[in-house]
């Protein structure tokens, strides 16, 4: 079984050095165009993110048609699909093209001040609230001509693009990486409680009994700190009366606003809550212990100039909120 799944592997790469060669001779913008239609499923939003006419890139898919000899894309009702040959190619074709913008890339200097470039980075639920904020007002300041494209962070890293390297970098709790990832940690986050300001029977702390007889008010974002939440509470063999669920971490304030419910939640998404006259923030009841923030990203971005200063910039930007 391995020795076929090495040929087939071997096989691929013969075919896409053959399918690069061909559009070098031809077009190697091709490339950048046969990815984004990949990503985004839509001609016209793939046209968008490339800068390009509709009718530029479907006059650029007709000519990635003719070169493969497959349709690649089947037009459904709500966009497009890939061919199984598309889908096999994807993978390789990314790997390449990053490749070649990691050779490219690598030789320049890079300048945040004055560069213009897009990241695609994906941030897991908790990241995007409470850090992706400061991130973006940094990048602002010392780099206007950056952008951040963020894409959803879910179970499976490799619909995240990382794992092919269409992704700059995945930035939570990260389990189970593959080898050709880099994972750095950023920082130990902790968990504290959330209730309304005026509430009945909770005043300026809140006790074990209290905790366990409110109802609360439950994040369930993709990823895993759910199930590092619901790990905490169940080392300390604290009981939690859900009431309602939700999938993100913008909902609760307002859930927790209107009723007597109590959500446990990461320490710096309290700490932007303070300033919401109100909800008052409280100590857990017991010590529910941290959780890990990191930050992963593909091998072959580790030297390039502008991935390295992006990374840091991240790591700045988070420890001066941790502290």
């Amino acid at each position: 079984m391995a020795h076929a799944l090495t040929y087939k592997k071997f096989i691929c790469w013969i075919l896409v050095i053959l399918i690069a060669l061909c559009l070098v001779r031809y077009d190697l913008n091709l490339l950048p165009i046969f990815i984004a239609l990949m990503e985004e499923r839509s001609v016209t939003r793939a046209a968008e993110r490339l800068g390009m006419t509709q009718p530029a890139l479907s006059n650029a898919l007709a000519r990635l048609r003719i070169l493969l000899q497959d349709p690649l894309f089947i037009r459904e009702r709500y966009g497009i699909q890939p061919t199984p040959i598309a889908l096999e190619l994807a993978p390789a074709i990314a790997d390449a093209l990053a490749r070649l913008d990691d050779a490219v890339l690598g030789q320049q200097d890079f300048d945040p001040a004055t560069a213009k470039r897009l990241f695609t980075i994906a941030p897991n639920g908790y990241v995007e609230f409470a850090l992706v904020p400061a991130i973006v007002a940094k990048l602002a300041e010392v780099a206007p001509g950056i952008k951040l494209r963020l894409t959803p962070y879910g179970n499976d890293l490799t619909e995240t693009g990382v794992v092919s390297g269409t992704t700059a970098m995945v930035i939570g709790r990260i389990s189970d990486p593959p080898d050709n990832l880099v994972v750095q940690p950023l920082m130990e986050e902790s968990l504290a409680c959330v209730v309304r300001a005026g509430h009945p029977e909770v005043g300026d702390a809140l006790s074990r009994a209290q905790f366990e007889r409110l109802r609360h008010v439950n994040v369930m974002p993709p990823g895993r700190i759910r199930a590092g939440v619901f790990q905490a509470l169940a080392q300390q063999q604290l009981r939690r009366d859900v009431a309602i669920s939700v999938t993100n971490f913008f909902a609760v304030a307002e859930m927790v606003a209107v009723t007597d419910y109590c959500a446990t939640l990461p320490r710096l998404i309290c700490r932007r809550l303070t300033h919401d006259s109100r909800l008052k923030v409280l100590a857990a009841p017991v010590d529910l212990g941290t959780f890990p923030v990191e930050i992963a990203w593909h091998l072959r971005y580790r030297n390039d100039p502008a991935h390295r200063w992006l990374r840091g910039l991240v790591a700045e930007v988070i420890r001066q909120l941790g502290t």
